[in-house]
């Protein structure tokens, strides 16, 4: 029996070496057509990629590049998480000597095609040989991304075979958060997220952290209490969202909200107090993700989610990706810490 080599898979398609050792490298330049044959072939045949000079890079190797694509307009850093995953990926960048290029990319504007062709343009141009993706974006684009690289997703999952997420473990997390409700005393606990354009997978996981911690208590449950998660529910505002918790605090008693981001908290804290209800005096509210608060604010009872972790080991894994690009998806679930803040007391009716 012949050996199983790259020589082979070429021979049995009829294809250069050359092309099927970039295949198997998920190599832009090599179709996305070609790249699925030749994968296919060292599926069948057993083929077992060796690390390669990518994964044994010593101190006089040439580095490569891989891309970040951050679903966010360039600038806009005010409450997000990817500055701190950027540094992670940056740091772990030196260690594994690999290049970094970052695209800024709206996830509005990656879904039109003009869009794609820019982002299409930047990994030909800069010769990108995987991409990270941090927040959301829409199915077809990323799709389209993963068809020519390797691709690792932070935070969000998709669809698409092959892409490995690095994820928070969002379930326990919620459950800390609302087991130090319920020890405070709150029976009535709400939910609150915003509305977003695109994506949206981590709100739903969180949320349904929030209902098996609510049934996990023995708490009540009520779909009223739950703000712009229900897909068939209206959708709304941030201005909208804070009307409707300080309606629901004064008419409904619900005492506590669960946010799902940090991002909402605050504003919903400033909210409220400019509609009357202090926090945590008439009403607690907790966080997620453990980001710093703004001048003036308590700090948010929260989920720490270390970040730079997250970001260093998602630059690891597409390593390992672009190594081994026929290997089973990977999904890795990082736990959060408990932030001990200034937003939880007991409900108003408990207090003396």
């Amino acid at each position: 029996m012949p050996k199983v080599n790259q020589e082979l898979i070429a021979q049995r398609l009829n294809l250069s070496r050359a092309t099927v050792s970039r295949s198997l490298a998920n190599h832009p330049a090599i179709s996305a057509e070609t790249r699925r044959l030749v994968q296919d072939m060292a599926a069948k045949l057993g083929y077992k990629q060796s690390p390669g000079r990518a994964a044994r890079r010593g101190k006089k190797s040439r580095t490569f590049t891989i891309g970040v694509v951050i679903g966010i307009p360039r600038g806009e850093n005010t409450m997000v998480t990817y500055p701190h995953i950027l540094k992670g990926i940056r740091d772990r960048a030196e260690i594994e000597r690999v290049s970094v290029d970052v695209s800024y990319q709206p996830p509005a504007d990656i879904a039109t095609a003009d869009g794609q062709q820019a982002l299409m343009r930047q990994i030909r141009n800069n010769d990108w040989r995987g991409a990270i993706l941090v927040h959301p974006f829409p199915e077809p684009a990323v799709a389209m991304i993963a068809s020519r690289i390797s691709t690792v997703s932070v935070l969000e999952s998709y669809n698409e075979p092959g892409i490995d997420i690095i994820d928070t473990d969002d379930a326990p997390a919620i459950l800390d958060l609302v087991l130090k409700l319920s020890a405070a005393g709150h029976r009535r606990i709400g939910f609150v997220s915003w509305t977003y354009p695109v994506g949206g997978h981590w709100v739903a996981r969180r949320f349904s952290g929030y209902v098996e911690a609510l049934f996990y208590q023995g708490l009540e449950f009520r779909p009223e209490w739950v703000i712009n998660v229900h897909k068939n529910s209206p959708r709304l505002l941030p201005a909208e969202v804070s009307a409707t918790v300080a309606k629901l605090c004064q008419e409904d008693r619900v005492t506590a909200w669960v946010c799902a981001a940090d991002h909402q908290a605050y504003p919903l804290m400033q909210d409220l107090a400019a509609r009357g209800i202090r926090v945590p005096e008439d009403c607690s509210v907790t966080g997620f993700d453990g980001l710093e608060p703004p001048a003036g604010l308590r700090r948010a009872t929260s989920m720490r989610v270390p970040h730079e972790h997250i970001g260093s080991s998602a630059l690891t894994r597409l390593v390992n990706r672009m190594s081994h690009p026929t290997a089973p998806r990977r999904k890795i679930l990082v736990e959060a810490q408990l932030v001990e803040g200034e937003t939880i007391a007991a409900p108003p009716t408990n207090k003396r």
